[in-house]
């Protein structure tokens, strides 16, 4: 895969971060500033820093700008903290969906022998932002990391595409994956479903879906999801401005995905609001300390776990939202995925594993 040269200001301003976050520490407060603690938490230097400088070079934010320039400025973003991790196999797939094909990209380290277990990943972006190139550093890094496959899928976009778009091409893409898990040599036993933000939202919809012949997630991975489009919770008090995702910004989301505000109310916009979720996957959900979605991501989990379901809660109390795409700065992101790396380790490929042969009786 190719990447497509990046503006100057953005390769200048991807260099001068990392040669931040490389920087000692009491360079690094000087540019943070004094220490921020909110609801007995407190911001870390790194998240304190990035923050800061990207308030500093950037003058309008995505939902201040016509949609193909918010567009764009997602993808520089993703530019500046992103890495390009190593991984043997990258080529696109097409998969066919509702709407027409629907873009995908496979991920697939080397050392793989037979069928593997799979992640298909959804990007975040609130459903209007983000596609393959924004959710290429965390699918590069956890195929790195895990002898897995990552299959990422570049789902339609409101507000061209509103709701339920976005989420019918998440359970085409899935059960097409599950379907002809042949076809990409993968074991159809071990594919769970993940993703970040909006795409955590699409993620825990899937997992929620029931029909005839459907195959459930094995697993599902939320970061920072969005469950709850009907309420604000009291994180988005707390940290509506200057943590990198803003209430302004959820609600130009919101505006932008729903083509009635009432479809809030839906279980497939809102699976916070789901009658019935005992039936959900085994999850894992991320969530950031200082994130507007942090207290109905935790809610969700809560749930889960009251429904019967078996559900790992992690909040990284010092972080901001779209923590784990940062993986070229720092350490925060890989910390956090390698957790995540551990999670799917656990889960996945005791699946894969063959039976054990039980050892047959001599007959009399």
């Amino acid at each position: 895969m190719t990447t497509p040269r990046r503006p100057l200001g953005e390769r200048a301003l991807r260099r001068v971060i990392r040669l931040i976050g490389a920087a000692p520490t009491r360079v690094q407060r000087l540019i943070a500033g004094a220490p921020v603690r909110i609801d007995g938490q407190q911001l870390t230097l790194e998240a304190q820093v990035g923050t800061r400088l990207l308030n500093l070079g950037v003058s309008e934010t995505f939902e201040q700008l016509p949609l193909d320039r918010g567009r764009e400025q997602i993808a520089g973003e993703a530019f500046v903290f992103g890495h390009e991790t190593p991984v043997e196999t990258v080529r696109p797939l097409t998969i066919p969906g509702p709407g027409g094909p629907i873009p995908a990209r496979l991920y697939r380290p080397a050392g793989i022998e037979g069928p593997s277990a799979a992640l298909v990943y959804l990007h975040g972006g609130g459903w209007v932002l983000g596609n393959l190139d924004s959710g290429d550093a965390v699918s590069r890094f956890l195929a790195a990391h895990t002898p897995l496959t990552v299959i990422s899928i570049d789902y339609r976009l409101a507000p061209e595409h509103p709701f339920p778009a976005g989420l019918e091409d998440a359970l085409a893409a899935f059960g097409h994956i599950v379907d002809h898990a042949e076809d990409y040599d993968l074991d159809p036993r071990a594919i769970a479903i993940g993703g970040e933000s909006a795409g955590g939202n699409l993620a825990a919809v899937v997992s929620l879906h029931r029909a005839p012949g459907w195959t459930p997630p094995a697993l599902q991975v939320l970061f920072n999801p969005v469950t709850d489009l009907a309420t604000k919770h009291r994180s988005y008090e707390l940290f509506g401005r200057g943590f990198f995702l803003t209430e302004a910004q959820m609600d130009w989301y919101r505006s932008h995905y729903l083509s009635d505000p009432d479809q809030a109310l839906d279980p497939r916009v809102s699976p916070l609001l789901a009658g019935d979720i005992g039936h959900a996957p085994p999850a894992y959900v991320v969530v950031a300390g200082f994130d507007v979605l942090r207290d109905e991501g935790e809610r969700y989990a809560a749930r889960l776990a009251a429904a019967g379901v078996d559900v790992t809660l992690r909040r990284h109390s010092g972080h901001v939202h779209g923590l784990i795409n940062a993986t070229g700065v720092g350490h925060a992101a890989r910390d956090a995925l390698l957790e995540a790396v551990g999670v799917l380790h656990t889960r996945l490929l005791a699946r894969t594993a063959p039976a054990p042969s039980r050892p047959r009786s001599d007959e009399q």
